[in-house]
């Protein structure tokens, strides 16, 4: 069944920020705490935020149940043994879930989370300010002495469950801190915890208190917040680093993939979209390598309705694509395996199918312009590129593109499909000859030139098409030869301007031994052959065609002609 449509919320909004091509997320901050100066947040701000998200039974009592203080020194160690044995057994059976399991850990403690209404407001400024490279890190540690290394996460440890896999952490650096400071006197105690301080060792289990609470939190929008602050802390190299080695975290975060709520799937999908391009992509491919999880990532792509999980989850397909050597031998076999180019030229031709006047939806664009950038990518790649090229339902309707008449809308994704169509064509040059004939085709490749001004590769991709096409139109009966001579002086102030630009790069580049230069010579000496031949057809035959609605101005044809022999011959 397909995901219903949902209206984007209002606090789904792409921020400029950018590590390594990734962007941060920002919600919209509660009332009240607006505020328009840039700024950075004390860090002990954030610790009562992330206090605050903690259930009122945990923050204020039950101390009872579960002692946190240092062991009688009569009786040594032997007691904390004995708890850190018990709560270990739970953290193997609780945290550490596969997801191969396919297992939601639900808790049926009412009181383990606190509510929605302190997650939209604590936990989304921290939504906002993991955004920030600095407030992220603070996220990971806390200033003000290692004593609370041990001291702040008994405010975690008693919640049941979850919490019980922190008293480990706690219990651990209790003993480490017992060994550390045996033998030190009040003032090198001091010394040693500012060192500590210096070195980033103080830690305030943000990410164990966000894995907790995904992992039991039955509500969708907590589970969201949770997500996004998570996926905001991920473009930010040092707490991506720390994300991977958060135990079970990757898990979790790949299981809210099976759920059925959109805003929760898209920031799923933005999450690990933003690790592909990163150093700990190779850990996330393998996580997410089996069967199952891709399945589900191509069921959402095809199946739902809302325009921007359509649009994340094709990101996460091209961020696939465009990863790593490994990754790509990794992820990318299977995911052919399950059909992922019949489902890329499905949705291309959906989208393609909605750019009519009464159909047409300006936040479409950028679904067809990552569709054309996936498959764009896959056909690049040596094992998948033939699989692509051959696909002549894919063909047509790139084809089908180029010559749709009102291209100032999507004008990237024109010029992606001419990219896609000059690989295509290199690799299958039989399909030059059908297209070859088309003078709709012919001035719609032309029509893409003004979009790609700023692209070289783009501009190379279509001259090396029109090379290729305009040797096949020399060969034309005289009806065809005028129509396609129509159509070239009708476009000849646009090939002028993409010379200049053309003569603007050589000067300064040498390009002249390229494929890119040796590209726009033959489409060049194309152009020269077809203008000479029709200039040798008789004047009645050229009145007696013109007529016929493929109107020529002969002035015309002697300009392009002197500049096309200018550039030719440079």
């Amino acid at each position: 069944m397909s995901i219903p449509p949902e209206s984007p919320s209002e606090h789904n909004e792409e921020a400029p920020e950018q590590e390594f091509q990734s962007s941060t997320h920002h919600p919209p901050a509660p009332s009240g705490e607006l505020f328009d100066i840039t700024t950075t947040v004390d860090p002990a701000y954030i610790i009562s935020l992330i206090r605050n998200l903690l259930s009122e039974n945990v923050k204020h009592g039950e101390r009872s149940k579960i002692t946190t203080s240092s062991p009688p020194e009569n009786e040594g160690d032997q007691s904390w043994s004995i708890d850190e044995s018990k709560n270990m057994k739970n953290v193997e059976t609780f945290v550490k879930q596969s997801v191969d399991d396919k297992f939601y850990c639900q808790n049926e403690r009412e009181d383990v989370a606190v509510g929605e209404e302190a997650w939209e407001e604590f936990g989304c400024i921290l939504w906002d300010l993991a955004a920030s490279k600095t407030h992220a890190e603070f996220m990971e540690r806390r200033r003000g002495g290692f004593l609370c290394r041990y001291w702040h996460p008994v405010f975690l440890f008693q919640m049941v469950g979850a919490w019980c896999t922190l008293l480990y952490i706690v219990y651990t650096s209790f003993q480490q801190l017992r060994k550390e400071t045996s033998h030190l006197d009040d003032q090198s105690f001091i010394n040693l915890s500012k060192e500590k301080e210096d070195q980033g060792s103080v830690e305030n289990f943000a990410l164990e208190v966000l894995l907790a609470t995904l992992m039991v939190s039955k509500s969708a929008r907590i589970t969201e917040i949770n997500l996004g602050i998570i996926g905001n802390l991920a473009c930010h190299d040092v707490s991506r680093k720390k994300i991977t080695t958060t135990d079970g975290l990757i898990g979790a975060v790949l299981q809210q993939l099976f759920l059925d709520d959109t805003a929760c799937l898209c920031e799923a999908c933005r999450l690990i979209t933003l690790f592909l391009p990163s150093n700990e992509c190779g850990f996330l491919a393998e996580a997410l390598q089996p069967e199952h999880i891709l399945c589900r990532i191509l069921w959402i792509v095809e199946n739902t309705l809302n325009i921007q999980l359509l649009e994340k989850s094709i990101n996460l397909l091209l961020a696939i694509a465009e990863s790593k050597q490994d990754v790509v031998a990794i992820l990318l076999p299977p995911l052919i395996k399950l059909g992922l180019p019949r489902s890329l030229v499905d949705l291309l031709s959906v989208e393609i199918s909605k750019l009519t006047p009464e159909e047409r939806l300006p936040e479409r664009y950028s679904i067809l312009d990552l569709i054309l950038q996936t498959v764009e990518a896959l056909s690049v790649i040596d094992d998948y590129s033939q699989e692509i090229c051959s696909n002549k339902e894919l063909f047509q309707l790139l084809v089908q593109l180029i010559k749709h008449p009102d291209k100032a809308e999507f004008a990237n994704s024109c010029v992606t499909a001419s990219v896609l169509t000059a690989n295509i064509l290199t690799d299958v040059t039989d399909l030059a000859l059908e297209i070859s004939q088309d003078t709709l085709f012919l001035e719609g490749l032309l029509g893409v030139f003004p979009f790609a001004s700023d692209d070289t590769e783009a501009r190379s991709a279509i001259w090396s098409i029109l090379a290729r096409l305009l040797v096949r139109i020399q060969k034309t009966d005289p009806s065809n030869l005028h129509q396609h001579v129509s159509v070239l002086t009708s476009k000849s102030e646009v090939v002028e301007d993409e010379l200049l630009i053309y003569d603007v790069d050589d000067s300064r580049e040498d390009h002249r031994s390229s494929t890119k230069l040796t590209a726009r010579t033959f489409a060049l000496n194309g152009i020269v052959e077809i203008l000479s031949r029709w200039r040798t057809l008789d004047d009645h035959m050229k009145g007696t065609l013109s007529m016929e609605g493929c109107y020529v101005n002969e002035g015309e044809v002697d300009k392009m002609l002197y500049y096309c022999y200018k550039y030719t011959n440079k």
